[in-house]
């Protein structure tokens, strides 16, 4: 068992040299398109990215930026090595959570293997490891300045942690990894929330390392696993916030205490509690475990969560001898989160220090609130909502603004509950599980078009033409078009917008399509078949996944059960919840990483499977080197092969050379006016972090209708002058002007601007429109 120690320790290590390797040569020198350039600029000086933020990614990614030692052209290349250390980081630990789950298929006592049976366990290690190595998704994170490589490895730590906790469960202490494993979720929240997917599969780990299997058993571990999913993702990050937010109204304009003192209390509250849970739970207190645990759990997930989850822990301590052992390991677990979680105190200190890059301004509590909620990018129906077609038949209360007053010491009301008021949509139109509910046009045409809807633009759409545009884009083209690109192959690099074309399609190792919507087979034309993303694994790749998928499913249900569940839940769940409309602005395969590192897993566990078929007709010694030596040159090696050209970006600058162009054409002192994020991402990195051009000043139109950002241009930075705006804040803030509507029948030809913008300013009831009770300027 030592000797397979220590081979498995260095075949891991060797894994993470290969990738390393791999990513470091390919790594781009400078930031790439979309949000790089705006991650690069906010860890280099602490700014404030878009929400919900990455802190804890900003953080570490200062540290790396100080090894470029002065050179700014190098911070950019030091972010990106991030990403590639990171990447290597996950594939080193993907290796040792295959082995595990290799020799795990063996079922030998006391870890007792024979040669073969070595050879096998590594070889299944290797192939699987590097064939995530290679895989395009996964790839192409790892050698830019994102953050979905950090976001990767603390999955993959998490993963193979509580696999780890899996070994050593009956050994004293044990329960460290648990602990481990919610500080490196209290982590990732400040980097990424896809880590929390992993929740329910480890749930069910744990289930079936202490507990008999049975239905009533799997039932309660599948509720118990979403349970605290849902603690974790819609109650533990908002709410702790949230609480934080009524302490500090209930403190300050109730009692008159100074702003920060209810956020404070609530602070010391959270530690006082956890200090007495820990106290009553070793001292078998059941009350008074129940009570300050409960409150704990109140005061961190709400009344609803916390109500269902002090009702579990008050049942356990009545009916379970270990229950206190379990209750002090959940108090730890929140304690160690709260730990992680506070990597956002540097987004509230960095913002009220007013950097240039201020995304949402969230310096205080209720700011803070609104940045984690992703407000700014509004909300979509899951479970029952509107079809795209649906009218507005009423507006029913938001949520109620507050800001600091200095002037009175308390917070005010800038926007109230009828202000943010939110559309209610004709209930004839609504429907369960609505997947089309976007009323943009160009969606509306999207929608038409995959779920083959002519002539009814009025008529409500069927449940069965809803169920179809899932199926066919959302769960079809948004995903398994992606996880075909993994593990099939890629036919060219080219945006795709579900279209009848070969643009961003998946390959089968021939240059032809057939496509039912254009009725025909067709060749590909040259100028795509020699895109450098043209690449065929032959199917490779995913006939090794399968052959694992089946292998372990027939040796281990419950191993089984929890890397599927991995695979469901960072994949198909993914799509679930996003409710994704058509026409996405980018390729979006970048959030399923972990769905396809559960794949890669499968592959790993198909050289076991085959070696189990050969060594009868073959020796129990070559049998396995021969199955990995085939199986890494069929899969890695051709998966490397076909993806290097166009994953090698070590000289690609066009991101940071279009935006330097851009600024170096305009005058001194101009405005420089852009709308998406690579029109304007490249732009802050060139002027935040190489300080090209910082006179031109740069203003982001699709960010020009909320508050806090015209507040920003309206301040001087750098070289650069304020904005002159005209609209004073009271005209502009939020629940103010949010909807400025046009009637094109009112006054014919030109009008003079500065007149209109007095009329849309104006607080007349007289020159506002009104529909049911609510008003609106035109």
């Amino acid at each position: 068992m030592k000797s397979y120690k220590l081979t498995n320790n260095i075949l891991g290590w060797v894994t993470f040299a290969i990738a390393l390797l791999t990513y470091g040569m390919t790594v781009e020198p400078t930031a790439s398109f979309w949000d790089c350039g705006e991650f690069i600029a906010t860890a280099y000086k602490l700014q404030i990215g878009h929400p919900p933020g990455a802190p804890l990614f900003m953080i570490v990614g200062r540290i790396a930026t100080l090894f470029a030692f002065g050179d700014t052209s190098k911070v950019a290349l030091m972010m990106n090595l991030l990403s590639a250390l990171a990447s290597a980081g996950s594939i080193l630990f993907l290796f040792w959570t295959i082995t595990h789950l290799a020799r795990k298929a063996f079922k030998v006592v006391d870890g007792n293997y024979n040669t073969g049976q070595m050879i096998a366990i590594f070889g299944s290690g290797l192939v699987g490891a590097l064939a995530y190595t290679y895989s395009d998704t996964f790839w192409f994170s790892a050698v830019e300045g994102e953050v979905y490589a950090l976001s990767s490895f603390f999955t993959a730590i998490v993963f193979w942690a509580m696999l780890k906790w899996e070994e050593v469960a009956d050994e004293p202490h044990a329960d460290r990894y648990i602990i481990l494993i919610a500080y490196l979720m209290g982590l990732s929240i400040g980097v990424h929330l896809l880590n929390l997917l992993a929740i329910p599969a480890l749930a069910f780990i744990y289930y079936f390392r202490r507990f008999k299997v049975s239905r009533v058993g799997v039932i309660a571990t599948a509720f118990i696993g979403m349970l605290l999913l849902g603690f974790v993702q819609f109650a533990f990050i908002p709410k702790v916030v949230g609480t934080a937010a009524s302490f500090e109204l209930m403190f300050t304009n109730s009692l008159g205490m100074g702003f920060g003192t209810g956020a404070l209390i609530y602070c010391v509250t959270l530690v006082a509690l956890i200090i007495l849970s820990i106290r009553f739970s070793m001292q078998r207190k059941e009350k008074h475990t129940t009570v300050a645990l409960g409150l704990l759990l109140f005061l961190t997930a709400g009344f609803v969560f916390g109500l269902i989850m002090t009702g579990i822990v008050a049942y356990l301590l009545m009916v379970r001898k270990n229950a206190f052992q379990m209750a002090h390991t959940l108090t730890m677990c929140i304690a160690v989160m709260l730990i992680g979680y506070s990597s956002y105190g540097m987004i509230l200190i960095r913002s009220s220090a007013d950097t240039p890059m201020d995304e949402n301004n969230p310096e205080n509590v209720f700011t803070l609130l609104s940045y984690l909620n992703r407000e700014q990018y509004g909300t979509r129906p899951l479970v029952y909502g509107q079809y795209y077609n649906a009218q507005v038949v009423d507006y029913k209360p938001g949520k109620a603004v507050y800001s600091p007053d200095k002037k009175t010491g308390k917070y005010i009301m800038v926007a109230s509950e009828k202000d943010n008021s939110e559309p209610v949509y004709d209930p004839a139109y609504c429907t369960v599980f609505p997947r089309m509910w976007s009323s943009q046009s160009h969606h509306i045409r999207g929608y038409k078009s995959w779920a083959n809807i002519k002539g009814q633009e009025d008529k409500k759409p069927s449940f069965g033409q809803n169920l179809k545009f899932f199926f066919t884009y959302q769960l079809g083209f948004m995903y398994f078009r992606y996880f075909a690109w993994n593990f099939i192959g890629r036919m060219n690099d080219i945006q795709g917008q579900g279209k009848p074309t070969y643009e961003g399609g998946w390959k089968s190792g021939v240059d032809f399509v057939d496509d039912a919507r254009l009725g025909k087979q067709s060749t590909m034309p040259s100028s795509l078949s020699n895109n450098y993303a043209n690449n065929s694994f032959y199917f490779l790749p995913l006939i090794l996944g399968l052959i694992g998928l089946f292998f372990q499913a027939s040796r281990n249900k419950n191993d089984f059960a929890v890397v599927s569940l991995f695979f469901f839940f960072t994949g198909i769940a993914i799509i679930l919840f996003l409710n994704q409309y058509t026409n996405e602005p980018r390729e979006r395969d970048y959030g399923f990483a972990g769905s396809f590192y559960a794949f890669a897993i499968w592959i790993g566990l198909g050289v076991v499977a085959i070696y189990e078929r050969l060594k009868q007709f073959v020796s129990n010694v070559a049998a396995p080197a021969l199955v990995t030596a085939v199986c890494l040159v069929a899969v890695p090696g051709i998966m490397a092969k076909e993806g290097w050209n166009d994953h090698d970006r070590s000289h690609r600058y066009t991101a940071r050379d279009y935006a330097i162009n851009y600024l170096q054409s305009c005058k001194k002192n101009a405005i420089l006016f852009t709308n998406g994020d690579n029109d304007t991402f490249p732009l802050w990195y060139a002027q935040e972090v190489e300080g090209v051009r910082t006179d031109v000043r740069v203003v982001n139109l699709s960010l020009l209708n909320t508050d806090w950002y015209i507040d920003q241009i309206k301040r001087k930075a750098y070289d650069s002058d304020a904005v002159p705006l005209s609209l004073t804040q009271d005209k502009y803030r939020q629940g103010q002007r949010d909807q400025v509507l046009i009637d094109k029948g009112k006054l014919p030809g030109y009008q003079n601007i500065k007149e209109m913008m007095k009329f849309v300013a104006s607080d007349d009831p007289a020159k506002k429109k009104y529909y049911g009770s609510q008003a609106f300027n035109y």
